[in-house]
């Protein structure tokens, strides 16, 4: 849908983009996935952020966020995106209304960055028809579940989003990516403890080995 119905732009000035996000476990360990190119299919940039614990929605969010954010710092003033998420899609465009709490402020920086291009549509495809951004988004998950960022959350959404860097040796050009030979750098996550292990009575949680928990934190119960 377009929300700058008078743009005369030419299609050579868009560029194009595919955003995901996911949660396992909503919320649980998410991030978010992006794929940029140009109008012949030529990858601009790929994006990928793990977030933390967060909601599948926040997630997809955070992926239109970063696409956004990539644009604006990169002078790309026209961004048509695809997102399979419909709930997304129809709350950009005014067809949703957005209720929730935890979106309503990611909802209301989207629309200020959107404010901010000369051109922008957003739609909504099946994910069959998303498989890069997915892609990139699972590999978010995996590498944060791998450095132990299972069990935090990030506060805020990153203004400059995780972006694949060219190689030098390569024969590209400044803001482009060589996804054969570079992948999508990881970014640092606070390093978290081990999983304790306790049990239940009247409403209380008893830890084992005489461990503590900090406070302000979050607890997730596994039954064993």
């Amino acid at each position: 849908m377009p929300l700058f119905p008078n743009d005369s732009s030419t299609s050579s000035s868009w560029v194009f983009a595919h955003c995901d996000g996911g949660s396992r476990g909503n919320p649980g360990p998410s991030g978010y996935g992006a794929v940029v190119t140009d109008q012949n299919g030529g990858t601009l940039a790929e994006l990928s952020e793990f977030l933390g614990v967060r909601t599948n929605n926040y997630a997809e969010y955070s992926g239109l966020l970063a696409v956004l954010a990539w644009a604006l710092e990169n002078g790309h003033a026209r961004v048509k995106l695809v997102s399979d998420s419909e709930l997304m899609v129809k709350q950009i465009q005014g067809k949703y209304k957005v209720n929730s709490p935890d979106l309503k402020p990611l909802w209301q920086e989207a629309r200020d960055r959107i404010a901010k291009l000369k051109g922008f549509e957003i739609s909504h495809a099946l994910r069959h028809k998303n498989k890069e951004a997915d892609a990139l988004a699972n590999q978010a998950m995996d590498r944060g579940m791998k450095r132990g960022g299972s069990g935090g959350a990030v506060e805020s959404l990153p203004l400059r989003p995780r972006v694949a860097a060219a190689s030098p040796a390569g024969a590209v050009s400044v803001g482009t990516v060589s996804r054969a030979a570079v992948p999508v750098r990881a970014p640092s996550a606070p390093a978290q403890p081990a999983m304790l292990r306790g049990f239940t009575k009247d409403g209380s949680i008893h830890l084992l080995g005489g461990a503590t928990l900090p406070d302000g934190v979050f607890v997730k119960i596994i039954r064993e």
